[in-house]
């Protein structure tokens, strides 16, 4: 699958992704980028459109565990290319969409309400019940032109209810009242079902690697 995404989008979508959890901005990392992230099972993230020698000489140089290697390929072009201690982690998908997404009008089911809050550039949408349980939440962060969709979820419970499209819809409502057209998320095995049938496409392969012990 060729890699249609630019330095230009995967440098805002990182942006965004520091954003959403209120992390450090990405910086310069040679032809990537560096994410100081600070968890305890992801010290930091480096980022790499495509797998170069800049890529195979970090790999060299890292021994400490659960800091990622990220980069726009699919596995197997790396796969044989890095030493055993490297784990490829599940499958990531960058996908994008110009508005209007393929959403037929939704109402919201009965017993659930809709709740929206924010924080520096990043709105968030959550669908609770009538007791205030989380059922459904996601985040929108809007970089210049871009609209990155992140950390999208439907808990176990409220499953197979329409409630993730319906919270994307109103997501995208969001970017549209700031008149932002292009849409812009990583997927997971799972969610890119979800996002095809909204009318997403996949740009790229997302690979992750970590070592994990």
């Amino acid at each position: 699958m060729a890699n249609s995404v630019s330095s230009d989008i995967l440098e805002k979508w990182l942006n965004a992704w520091s954003l959403s959890r209120e992390l450090p901005l990405p910086t310069k990392f040679k032809s990537g980028y560096k994410v100081d992230v600070g968890y305890e099972k992801q010290k930091a993230r480096y980022v790499f459109r495509e797998f170069n020698n800049d890529f195979i000489k970090l790999s060299e140089t890292i021994n400490e565990t659960w800091v990622f290697l990220k980069v726009c390929v699919s596995p197997k072009e790396i796969k044989n290319k890095l030493s055993e201690k490297w784990v490829i982690q599940p499958q990531g998908y960058m996908m994008s969409c110009i508005s209007p997404m393929n959403i037929p009008n939704k109402r919201l089911p009965d017993g659930y309400e809709i709740e929206f809050d924010g924080y520096n550039s990043t709105t968030v949408v959550k669908i609770v019940t009538k007791d205030g349980e989380l059922a459904s939440i996601g985040r929108l962060v809007i970089v210049d032109d871009l609209a990155v969709y992140d950390r999208i979820s439907t808990e176990e419970n409220h499953k197979r209810k329409g409630l993730a499209t319906f919270l994307i819809k109103e997501l995208e409502q969001i970017a549209l009242s700031k008149n932002v057209h292009r849409n812009f998320l990583v997927a997971t095995e799972q969610g890119k079902l979800l996002y095809q049938s909204l009318g997403w496409k996949i740009c790229s392969l997302y690979t992750s690697v970590v070592i994990p012990f």
